[in-house]
């Protein structure tokens, strides 16, 4: 499709996606709220790669709130296997049992609403309002924070932080229907998903490489590098967590003391990260029937 090159950014951006969406089945024509709502909580620090295989088996297993709402803990959480950040499986559900004891088991609409359910913040709001009810909402999520940064700012990447300037800018996009709303939300951040990514963005398959204030200014460099602090994976609390957390969820009876000390040679780290899971609520320890003096305690996922 040949463009004019007077034509404002978002109807640009809105007839690429038109060419360019990948095909993805939370956007599919036959779509739940609650199918979108899922696809926001997995896809939240985790690709899309990663997510579409698990999104289909949840679904299949929870196509409702009402079903994970009656699900048990161990279930949902091992089927959330290695999605990462595992308490978004336990606030998933318990949005799950909001939705049903508050909202009759339907997804709600309004962003009040929305907003009051476990786990849901503004993204998430205004996502589900506009990818599953085609309303009109500010969506700004990563992707989209630094297509504006580059096309309107001129900066490479937005700040570590959301400013007040940057949701003002975002708001002053979004077409007046909901409709074109809609589609530019979903349009804006398949742009940064797929070409203005964050490393080695696509200048020459952009849409409105030739309205961007970054690449017009020769492409300077991120003014918040020195603030971006990047975690390795390897050695954190976070590799513990997880090595713990995939024990447990292979295991079908409680496992020993033992074999939890087994997953990480060092035991202060390995005992914070233990105590870490058991009060965010997603490890339960089994006290040895015969008492303390009997035995060590087992651990498993709750029930």
């Amino acid at each position: 499709m040949t463009h004019d090159p007077g034509l404002p950014l978002v109807p640009r951006v809105i007839d690429w996606f038109a060419e360019n969406a990948r095909d993805l089945p939370w956007r599919s024509p036959d779509r739940t709220a609650w199918g979108v709502l899922v696809s926001e909580v997995m896809l939240q620090q985790t690709p899309v790669v990663r997510v579409e295989p698990a999104w289909r088996a949840w679904m299949a297993a929870w196509p409702e709130p009402a079903d994970l709402a009656a699900a048990s803990t161990a279930d949902v959480l091992r089927a959330w296997d290695r999605l990462g950040y595992p308490r978004r499986a336990l606030r998933l559900q318990e949005c799950a049992r909001t939705i049903v004891e508050r909202h009759g088991g339907r997804v709600p609409t309004e962003e009040a609403e929305l907003l009051a359910l476990p786990g849901v913040g503004s993204y998430t709001a205004a996502a589900v309002r506009a990818f599953a009810y085609g309303r009109r909402s500010v969506v700004l999520d990563t992707n989209v924070r630094r297509v504006l940064a580059r096309t309107a700012a001129g900066a490479a990447l937005p700040g570590p932080s959301q400013t007040v300037a940057e949701v003002r800018l975002a708001e002053s996009l979004v077409p007046a229907d909901d409709a074109t709303a809609a589609r530019w939300a979903a349009a804006s951040m398949e742009l940064g998903a797929l070409v203005c990514t964050a490393r080695s963005p696509r200048c020459d398959a952009c849409p409105v490489a030739d309205l961007c204030v970054w690449r017009t200014a020769g492409y300077p460099p991120d003014v918040h590098a020195s603030r971006r602090r990047t975690q390795g994976f390897a050695g954190t609390d976070r590799q513990v967590r997880g090595r713990v957390m995939a024990l447990l969820r292979s295991a079908l009876e409680p496992v020993p003391l033992d074999e939890v000390e087994a997953a990480w040679p060092d035991r202060a780290q390995l005992t914070r990260c233990v105590d870490g899971l058991v009060t965010d609520g997603l490890v339960t320890v089994v006290p040895h029937p015969g008492g303390p003096d009997a035995g060590p305690p087992t651990y498993r996922l709750p029930h």
